[in-house]
């Protein structure tokens, strides 16, 4: 049906989070759902990068970690960073195959990006040409604090010079004290709309519990079946 790449306006700022939300909801629709993370990094005691199981147990298509996240790095840091303390160069070329393979295999896969819109993957390849070569339109997550508006709109500025569609934005609660919340959400509204014609998709809260289910339920229904069914 379609496949959608989504970015942040920085790190930290709840992608993961947003794109099991939206895998969630797919499936719930009974669309085979299934979640890529092209590059992760970070690894737990265990050798577990958390994004990577999140979209992994967010879809409704059976995968292995490895077909989830190819390239799982050690270390918490830029991913070109991470890959060269391991010895081991980012192959865009390969990372953009196996979105593809997984793509045919799903009704809807969701791809998510790392840090940023244009992070570093190696000296002359960063996260937004992977997603240009992917040529997957854009869902963008703000991370809801102060100096959001200027990060979201900036970013969306770059999405779009890329040439890419810009399917919406979600908005993502980072800090639930942040002064005047509320007016800095219309604001975003009113911009995305006058400059991007892209609408919020959702507006998820700071939450106790944190499962895909649970931020689902602040997603905009109508607007991502307006997405989803074009």
């Amino acid at each position: 049906m379609r496949s959608v790449f989504i970015t942040g306006t920085d790190t930290e700022v709840g992608k993961t989070r947003c794109s099991a939300a939206l895998l969630h909801w797919c499936a719930q629709q009974g669309w085979r759902s299934a979640g890529f993370k092209p590059v992760a990094a970070g690894l737990d005691a265990d050798g577990v990068n958390e994004d990577v199981q999140m979209l992994r147990a967010a879809g409704s298509l059976p995968l292995t970690s490895a077909e989830v996240g190819p390239l799982q790095f050690q270390a918490a840091c830029a991913p070109h960073i991470a890959a060269a303390l391991e010895g081991q160069v980012i192959d865009m070329a390969t990372l953009v195959q196996q979105a593809q393979a997984l793509a045919e295999r799903a009704d809807v896969l969701v791809v998510e990006g790392v840090g940023g819109f244009c992070v570093p993957l190696g000296p002359d390849v960063d996260t937004a040409d992977l997603a240009v070569a992917l040529g997957y339109p854009v869902i963008l997550v703000v991370g809801l604090r102060l100096g959001c508006i200027s990060h979201a709109l900036l970013t969306a500025e770059a999405i779009r010079a890329r040439g890419l569609p810009l399917l919406g934005w979600i908005a993502n609660t980072v800090d639930p004290q942040m002064a005047h919340l509320q007016a800095n959400i219309d604001t975003l509204r009113v911009e995305f709309q006058r400059r991007h014609h892209a609408p919020c998709l959702g507006v998820v809260p700071r939450l106790a519990d944190a499962s895909p289910r649970a931020a689902a339920a602040y997603l905009d229904f109508v607007a991502l079946h307006e997405i989803f069914s074009a």
